[in-house]
C-alpha cells in the first residue's frame, strides 16, 4: 500500500519480516521496542510502513494486522498491545523520531472516502488541509496520484482506516465489543490529543526547526463571496505572525491535536454521495472552477495554470477535469454499528473537549480572542467548525438507509448525544434533576446553529418510525429516548426561536446584504486569525441552514402544520402500539393462567393455528410491561413538546377507537381488491407491523398431513398414519357412502369418520383460505388422536381405573370401546339440540 518515497534495501525489515511469522508475539514487541530505541530514524523510515500496516492491517484488507477489534482484555496480548500503542509509548516514539526528520509516506487516492477521490478525480481539491500541498503527481496520470503525508498523519490515517476497512478476518472471530482494544485506543489518543485539562503534551523529539510545517495560509486580502468562508489553521496564523515557530511552543504542539481530528473525521464521516459533496461544495468554488473550465476549453494549447489568488482560494481548483469512472456515482457506504458507536465516543468526547473551555474565555468579547491560547480557540470552534456539517451528512445517510431493526439504537445514540452537549459539560448532576431543570439559556445559541440537527433529522427519525413495529420493546424505547430528550424544558423554545429567525423576511435583511453569512466548516481547518463576521443570529442560522441544504432548500418547519399533522398520525400509531401490547400482555397472563404442568400432555390451549401478531418472541411478560410504560410516557412527552392539551389527546383516542370494533385484532388489515386477489395497501402493511390486524393463519394442507406435534409421538403417528391409509384405500367408497345417507346411520357415520366441514366465516380469512374456503375431503379414518400423549395418558387412567375394579386388559378395552359407541351415539341423537343451546 503506502510505501516511502525513497526505497531502499533493508535488511532490518526482512528480519523483521521473519521474525513476524517465526517468534511469539510477546518476544516481537520486545526486539521492535528495542529496535526503535537504538536504530536511527534513516533504518526506521524504511520499516515503518510495513509496522503500521502489520498492526492495524492494510488499506485493502488483504493484512489483517492485530486485529485489535477482536482484543479484549481478558486476552493475554491485550496489555502487550496497548502499551506499545500508547500516546506515550515506543510506537508513537517512532511516530515523533520519523516526524523530527520529515520523512513522508504515500496514501494513494484511490483508498481516500468516496466522495474525496470523487472530487479529485473532478478537478477540485477537497477543502480540507489534511490534502493541501500534498498531492503527488505522477506521469502516468490522475489514477494512481497519491497523498504524502509526514508519519503522525500517515500513523492515524492507517489507524483510523483500519475501522471501516473490510478484512478477512479469521473464521469465528466476527463480533466485537465496546471493550475491545480499537475502541479504547480511540478514546486514549482523544483524551491525550485533545485534553480537557491541560495541555498536550510536547513531542519528545522536536528540532531547531520545529514541528511540520502545514501549507502556506491564505491571504488575507482574498475577498469571498456568497455564503462560503474557508478558514485556516490557527498554526499557520502564528507561523505567519511570529518571527519563529520556537517562540510559542503551543502553537507547535496543536497541529497534532488537529491533525488528529481532520484524519478522524475525514474517514469515518466523509462517506456520501458525490451529488451531495457537491451540493455541500462552496459556491465560489463552482463559480471558480468553471471559469477555470471555460478558461482552459478556450485555449487548449496553454499549458495546464490554476487561477491565481484574485479568484479565490489558490489551492481549490489544482487539478484538469477528468471524466469520472463508471460506477463511482453509484458507490454506497454502510457503516457499521461499530463504526457509529465509535462515531458517537468522538462526538461525546469534542462535547467535553468544547465544554472544558475556560469561563473567561467562554464570555470575552471577539478582540480578547487573540490573546487566548492556541488551544482554548480550536475548543471554541472544534464543534461547529470540524464536525457539524459531515456529522450532520453522516447522520441523514444513517437515517435513510440502516435497516428497520433495534440496531439503529447505536445511531439514536450518537444523534441525541450530539444535540444535547450540555449533559458533557463535567457538572455532576442528578439526571432526573437536570430533565426537571431545562436546558441552560447559554445553549440557545448552539441550537439554533444546529437547527438542522434538531429540525430535519428529527423529521427522518418520524419517517423510521412509523415503518417500525412499536410493540416491540426496543423500538418503544428508542421512541421513548428521543421524545423525552425532546420534551426537555426551553428545547422546543429555543429551536422555535431558531426556526422564527431563520424564516426571518429577506427585505429586513437588505440592509446588511454586505455582510458575509458564516458557514460551518466545509472541512477546513481553523485555527486561523478570526474573521470579521456577522454576529447577528438571523445570518448564523440563515447560513447554517443554507451551508447544509443549499439556498434551494425547503424548509419544513419542525411545529408547522404539516409536521405536526405527521406527528398526530405518530401519536395514534403509538396508541395503537399501547394497545396491542394491553391485549398480549392480557392474553399471556390468560394463557399462564389457563395452562399448567398438564399442557406439555396437549391439555393446554388446543388453538394450533392462533398467532398473536406484533410482538416479538420475547415481548412477553416483563417486556410487555416496559413496552406499555415507554410508549405511554412517549405519549406525554410528544404532547408536552407540540403543546396537544389532554382535550386534543382525548379527541385522537375517540378517534381513533371509532375506527376500531371490540373484535380489532380479528379484522382484516387494510386492503383493495386486484386481479388475484386482495392487496396490502401502506395503512395494511403498517397495521401488520404492529399487530393491530392479522390475516388469520391456517393450515390448509391434509390434516394427517401437519407437521408432528411436541406432544404426540412421532413413532406412532407415523405407524396410525400408515394403518389408516390402507384402510381408507381399500373401504374408502363404502365409507363415503355411509357419509353421505341421510338417515341416523349417516350422522353416526360421519361422527367417527374424518369429515371436514366447511368453513362457515370466511370474512377473517386471508385470500388464499377464501380461494379454498369450498374445498371439501372425503370421508376417512383418522387413528392420529390415538398418538397424542394426552390420549394416551387417558388410556393409561382408565386401565388402572379397570386394574382396581380386577378388570383384565381385554375386558378394559372392551369397556372403553363400548364407552366411545355409546359417547357416539348420544352425540348423533342429541348434538343437534346441544349445539342450539
Amino acid at each position: 500500500m503506502a510505501a516511502p518515497a525513497l526505497q531502499q534495501p533493508s535488511f532490518l525489515l526482512a528480519n523483521l519480516k521473519v521474525d513476524s511469522t517465526t517468534k511469539p508475539f510477546l518476544q516481537r514487541c520486545q526486539e521492535l521496542v528495542k529496535v526503535i530505541d537504538d536504530y536511527p530514524a534513516k533504518e526506521l523510515h524504511l520499516i515503518f510502513p510495513w509496522l503500521v500496516e502489520s498492526v492495524f492491517g492494510s488499506l485493502d484488507g488483504v493484512i489483517v494486522g492485530w486485529n485489535l477489534q477482536f482484543l479484549q482484555a481478558r486476552n493475554n496480548e491485550y496489555n502487550i498491545v496497548m502499551d506499545f500503542l500508547d500516546p506515550s509509548g515506543p510506537m508513537m516514539k517512532l511516530v515523533y523520531k520519523l516526524q523530527a526528520e520529515e520523512y513522508k509516506y504515500e496514501i494513494p487516492v484511490s483508498f481516500l472516502p468516496g466522495p474525496v477521490k470523487a472530487s479529485i478525480q473532478e478537478g477540485v481539491l477537497p477543502d480540507c488541509p489534511l490534502f493541501h500541498n500534498k498531492l503527488q503527481f505522477p506521469l502516468s496520470g490522475l489514477q494512481t496520484l497519491s497523498l504524502a503525508l509526514n508519519p503522525f498523519e500517515y500513523y492515524m490515517f492507517i489507524f483510523a482506516s483500519s475501522l471501516i476497512t473490510p478484512k478477512n478476518y479469521p473464521l469465528g472471530q466476527h463480533v466485537s465489543s465496546l471493550d475491545n482494544a480499537y475502541f479504547v485506543l480511540v478514546d486514549t489518543y482523544l483524551k491525550y490529543f485533545l485534553p480537557t485539562e491541560g495541555s498536550v503534551p510536547p513531542s519528545p523529539f522536536t528540532d531547531n526547526r520545529g514541528s511540520v510545517s502545514p501549507p502556506a495560509p491564505r491571504a488575507p486580502s482574498v475577498p469571498f463571496a456568497g455564503y462560503g468562508i474557508h478558514s485556516t489553521s490557527l498554526l499557520k496564523r502564528h507561523i505567519s505572525h511570529q518571527p519563529s515557530v520556537t517562540a510559542d511552543p503551543a502553537a507547535q504542539e496543536i497541529w497534532r491535536s488537529e491533525a488528529l481530528l481532520q484524519v478522524f473525521v475525514e474517514i469515518w464521516l466523509h462517506h456520501y454521495s458525490l451529488e451531495m459533496y457537491q451540493k455541500l461544495q462552496s459556491p465560489q468554488v463552482k463559480l471558480a472552477l468553471l471559469h477555470y473550465r471555460l478558461s482552459m476549453s478556450s485555449m487548449p494549447c496553454q499549458p495546464l495554470t490554476p487561477p491565481g489568488p484574485g479568484t479565490l482560494d489558490t489551492y481549490q481548483v489544482l487539478l484538469p477535469f477528468h471524466p469520472l469512472p463508471p460506477g463511482l456515482l453509484e458507490e454506497t457506504f454502510t457503516p457499521t454499528e461499530e463504526h457509529v458507536l465509535v462515531v458517537r465516543l468522538l462526538v461525546k468526547h469534542l462535547h467535553a473537549f468544547s465544554c472544558s473551555l475556560k469561563p473567561e474565555q467562554v464570555c470575552s468579547s471577539p478582540s480578547a480572542h487573540s490573546h487566548a491560547s492556541p488551544l482554548e480557540e480550536f475548543k471554541r470552534v472544534v464543534v461547529q467548525r470540524f464536525v457539524q456539517q459531515k456529522l450532520y451528512v453522516f447522520l441523514q445517510h444513517c437515517f435513510g438507509h440502516w435497516p428497520l431493526d433495534a440496531s439503529f439504537r447505536a445511531v439514536l445514540e450518537t444523534w441525541l448525544s450530539y444535540i444535547q452537549p450540555w449533559r458533557y459539560t463535567g457538572e455532576n448532576t442528578n439526571p432526573q434533576t437536570d430533565q426537571n431543570k431545562g436546558v441552560p439559556e447559554k445553549w440557545g445559541l448552539f441550537v439554533q446553529e444546529n437547527l438542522l440537527m434538531y429540525t430535519k433529522l428529527f423529521q427522518g427519525f418520524l419517517n423510521r418510525v412509523v415503518r417500525i413495529d412499536l410493540v416491540n420493546v426496543k423500538n418503544a424505547l428508542m421512541v421513548f429516548r428521543v421524545a423525552k430528550v425532546f420534551a426537555q424544558p426551553n428545547l422546543s423554545e429555543m429551536i422555535q426561536k431558531g426556526e422564527q429567525l431563520f424564516l426571518e423576511p429577506e427585505h429586513v435583511l437588505h440592509h446588511r446584504q454586505h455582510r458575509v453569512f458564516l458557514t460551518p466548516s466545509h472541512g477546513g481547518s481553523f485555527l486561523s486569525a478570526r474573521q470579521s463576521v456577522v454576529t447577528d443570529r438571523v445570518f448564523r442560522v440563515k447560513s447554517h441552514v443554507y451551508g447544509l441544504e443549499g439556498q434551494d432548500c425547503q424548509y419544513k418547519q419542525m411545529f408547522g402544520t404539516e409536521l405536526r399533522g405527521a406527528v398526530l398520525k405518530l401519536i395514534q400509531i403509538i396508541a395503537q402500539a399501547r394497545q396491542t401490547a394491553k391485549r398480549i400482555s392480557d392474553h399471556s397472563a390468560e394463557v399462564a393462567a389457563n395452562n399448567s404442568f398438564m399442557s406439555w400432555f396437549g391439555m393446554g390451549s388446543p388453538d394450533l393455528n392462533y398467532t398473536f401478531n406484533g410482538g416479538e418472541v420475547d415481548d412477553t411478560g416483563e417486556c410487555v410491561k416496559k413496552t406499555h410504560e415507554f410508549l405511554e410516557r412517549s405519549l406525554d412527552y410528544l404532547c408536552q413538546i407540540f403543546r396537544l392539551n389532554a382535550g386534543q389527546l382525548s379527541q385522537l383516542m375517540a378517534t381513533l377507537g371509532s375506527g376500531q370494533d371490540d373484535g380489532n385484532s380479528r379484522q382484516l388489515p387494510d386492503c383493495v381488491q386486484g386481479e388475484n386477489g386482495l392487496i396490502l395497501t401502506d395503512l395494511g402493511r403498517m397495521q401488520i407491523i404492529n399487530g393491530l390486524r392479522r390475516f388469520e393463519i391456517e393450515y390448509q394442507g391434509d390434516p394427517e398431513l401437519q407437521p408432528i406435534r411436541s406432544y404426540e409421538n412421532a413413532v406412532l403417528v407415523r405407524l396410525f398414519f400408515k394403518i389408516s391409509s390402507l384402510v381408507n384405500e381399500r373401504f374408502g367408497g363404502h365409507m363415503e357412502a355411509l357419509c353421505s345417507r341421510p338417515d341416523f346411520l349417516g350422522r353416526f357415520g360421519r361422527h367417527y369418520l374424518a369429515s371436514p366441514e366447511v368453513m362457515a366465516d370466511s370474512r377473517q380469512r386471508s385470500p388464499e383460505t377464501r380461494r379454498t374456503v369450498e374445498r371439501t375431503r372425503r370421508p376417512r379414518l383418522s387413528l392420529r388422536t390415538l398418538a397424542s400423549y394426552r390420549t394416551l395418558l387417558m388410556l393409561l387412567f382408565l386401565y388402572l381405573f379397570g386394574v382396581l375394579f380386577s378388570f383384565g386388559p381385554i375386558s378394559s378395552t372392551l369397556l372403553i370401546l363400548t364407552g366411545g359407541f355409546l359417547y357416539g351415539l348420544f352425540i348423533t341423537l342429541f348434538g343437534d339440540k346441544l349445539k342450539s343451546q
